[in-house]
């Protein structure tokens, strides 16, 4: 047992794109006592990175915005905005990831990130982590047009948008991806706190 948790059985029940495990297992309750047999299905797809593409000069964002299946399925409107996102694979870091995506869906090279927060979106279904960035960025700074890569099925239309319309976006509704809600407040959060940095120092002096 390890750290409260026993594993009786660990299956793969889909082994694709994506997979899929069957696990059977128990755990030490907070009574101390072990719970009975529990059987639980858990999407693991990987770990995956995105970067939001700041503008400081005109205080702009740019994002991504393409179709995603699953949210037409449930809506009948699968066009998302989004950060530029992808996933990470073996022998390149999240940095090396971020750069790569940030070029081939945005038309970006980048400089410095700033790691802003990695975090579970479903951390009650899927092992995904992801690990998200900023880099802010100027204009000479894209080479080339972006859009994704057709071979992959990709048509990514890119957005620069006003960082403040963005944040009413995610306020009524229209920004509804996690990561790209989780980037854009915590954004906006250093943002006021080097601000206020910035004013205490200048009165210091």
């Amino acid at each position: 047992m390890s750290k409260g948790v026993l594993i009786d059985k660990l299956e793969r029940v889909l082994d694709d794109f994506f997979q899929v495990l069957r696990a059977t297992f128990r755990f030490v309750k907070t009574d101390g006592s072990l719970s009975e047999p529990l059987e639980r299905l858990v999407f693991e797809r990987g770990d995956s990175v995105a970067v939001l593409l700041y503008d400081p000069a005109r205080d702009e964002v740019v994002l991504a915005q393409q179709l995603r299946l699953p949210v037409y399925l449930r809506e009948g409107n699968g066009w998302l905005l989004e950060l530029v996102a992808g996933m990470l694979d073996a022998g390149r870091s999240p940095e090396d990831i971020a750069r790569s995506e940030a070029l081939e869906e945005a038309g970006y090279q980048l400089d410095a990130l700033e790691h802003l927060v990695t975090v579970y979106l479903s951390p009650g279904a899927c092992t995904e982590r992801i690990h998200i960035y900023l880099a802010e960025i100027t204009p000479e700074q894209r080479v080339q047009a972006g859009g994704g890569l057709p071979g992959s099925g990709e048509d990514i239309r890119v957005r620069a948008i006003p960082r403040a319309e963005a944040l009413a976006m995610v306020a009524d509704g229209r920004i509804r991806d996690a990561k790209t809600v989780i980037a854009l407040q915590r954004q906006a959060l250093l943002a006021r706190r080097r601000d206020a940095a910035s004013k205490e120092a200048c009165h210091a002096t």
